[in-house]
């Protein structure tokens, strides 16, 4: 505001009869003066605990800073131990994976012996129950298809005192092969090899198996969200963490507040020079001096130029204050960081307490899972066990079809050879009863008939029979593609049924 005109008086017959009242612009100026006072009291006030709320920012920051280096630490401590826990899990779970891939080798071998075995056709001849004996120990006898034992042979209805050329007379090689054809059953509904072996044995033993390889995993179970528990407690944690306390430009502040202050201070000043002003100018008046026009006009301007004075001064002292809100904000901040780490001190302490919890409970959880590891190795050698059975079971079985083919063969040798023999005694004899039947016409009437009576009986017919009169054996037809089968499936499988042991 300018300074007020000095108020000159004159006598004034012309001065207008709505002049304003001289006190009530004293009135005005006082108050005025008064409020900018007040005001400037309140900006110093307040400049003064913009200082002392500056230094408690600064304590309060630093704590925060130190309180949260700590729980840094304690929580770096913290992720090492939920580290340590998962890395000792992954350990066993290296192991168990190790040991289901043995498992699985096994069970694939096995259920490629299964399968081939299952792929092999049997013979209904090979496990029909038969009188005769079987390649492998007698067996029942039984007139119905379903009660057999393997590899067990048909029943025979051959005469035990039959000769071996009975056969051979009556029917030839050719119509005997087509009355096997004809009587046996259709190759779809043959039993394989997979029909003798004990499936439910092999179906408990993994579902043993299994079911300790499930309790391991209830086991390791345990303690599986160990790691992501404590993960979890520690990103809550952290995430607690206040963030570092935004802190205003301390320099910048107390110069702001000192250029308003300043500024508060001149206009004070100028307040007091229109107070004084209009306390003289009320003076005059009521001595009875009047004033001109441009006297009053200056009067009025300066009244109405107070107002704005004084909102000046408010706002400075709002400006003060609202950077003493600044700091205050910045302390009332610092101070929740405190309170927060109050909170997360009790935390990490209850955290501390749960790890103790979880790291006694690793160590028994691996205790246990090392000792099942080892039971379930050992429960690993049946399977090999089994392989190995079922393996050389095969073996022997392809074995016995050449066996029996090799059998067949000599017993075809010997009844072509028991033939032969028959047929050559049987010319032998007829030759013997033409030369007996020549010598008799020739010289038979010419001898007494009381001299050598025998030399008219005929010659000794001859048959050929097993000893002791033993039935004949009795062996299954195997086709020749069986056969040949059985020979491709032995082929070089001696080197390999060794190796099988050691899976």
């Amino acid at each position: 505001m300018s300074d007020p005109q000095p108020l000159r008086s004159e006598p004034s017959e012309e001065t207008p009869p709505d002049q304003p009242h001289i006190i009530s612009l004293a009135l005005q100026a006082k108050k005025a003066l008064q409020q900018g006072e007040q005001l400037c009291t309140n900006a110093h006030t307040l400049s003064s605990s913009s200082a002392q709320t500056a230094v408690d920012v600064l304590a309060l920051d630093a704590q925060v800073r130190w309180m949260s280096d700590a729980v840094l630490d304690q929580l770096k401590l913290a992720a090492h131990v939920a580290k340590n826990i998962e890395q000792k899990r992954s350990e066993l779970e290296v192991q168990v994976r190790e040991w289901d891939a043995i498992r699985n080798q096994r069970n694939d071998a096995l259920d490629v012996v299964l399968e081939s075995l299952g792929a092999q056709s049997v013979p209904p001849d090979f496990h029909i129950a038969s009188a005769d004996s079987s390649p492998f120990g007698s067996q029942n006898p039984s007139e119905k298809e379903d009660e057999t034992t393997p590899f067990g042979l048909p029943h025979s209805n051959s005469n035990p005192r039959q000769s071996p050329t009975d056969t051979i007379r009556t029917r030839s090689p050719m119509a005997r092969m087509q009355e096997k054809k004809s009587s046996r059953m259709d190759r779809r509904r043959w039993k394989t090899l997979r029909d003798f072996v004990d499936e439910r044995a092999i179906e408990d033993l993994l579902d043993t198996i299994e079911t300790d390889r499930q309790e391991l995993d209830d086991i390791l179970a345990q303690t599986s969200d160990y790691p992501e528990s404590l993960a979890k407690a520690i990103d809550a944690i952290k995430v607690m963490i206040p963030a570092e306390v935004v802190l205003p430009s301390f320099p910048a502040v107390f110069a702001s507040q000192e250029e308003i202050s300043v500024n508060m201070a001149e206009q004070l000043e100028s307040l007091v020079h229109h107070y004084n002003n209009m306390s003289n100018a009320m003076h005059d008046f009521e001595a009875g001096e009047e004033f001109v026009d441009e006297d009053l006009q200056g009067m009025n301007a300066d009244a109405e130029a107070l107002s704005g004075i004084v909102l000046e001064l408010q706002e400075g002292v709002r400006s003060i204050e609202a950077h003493r809100d600044v700091l205050l904000a910045a302390k009332a901040a610092a101070q929740e960081h405190i309170n927060t780490h109050k909170r997360i001190l009790t935390d990490l302490d209850e955290l501390g307490e749960i790890m103790n919890d979880m790291l006694k409970h690793q160590q028994h959880v691996e205790e246990e899972s090392i000792s099942h590891l080892a039971h379930l190795h050992l429960q690993l050698s049946p399977l090999e066990e089994l392989h190995h059975k079922y393996t050389s079971y095969q073996f022997a079985y392809n074995r016995l079809v050449l066996e029996l083919t090799r059998r067949r063969q000599y017993c075809e040798v010997v009844q072509r050879f028991v033939a032969k023999t028959i047929e050559d005694l049987d010319d032998l004899v007829a030759e013997e009863r033409m030369r007996r039947a020549e010598f008799q016409a020739e010289h038979g009437q010419y001898i007494p008939e009381d001299v050598c009576l025998y030399i008219e009986n005929l010659p000794n017919r001859w048959t050929v029979s097993t000893l002791d009169d033993e039935s004949l054996e009795t062996l299954p037809e195997v086709e020749p593609d069986l056969i040949e089968e059985a020979k491709q499936r032995t082929c070089g499988v001696e080197v390999g049924m060794g190796a099988s042991q050691s899976l």
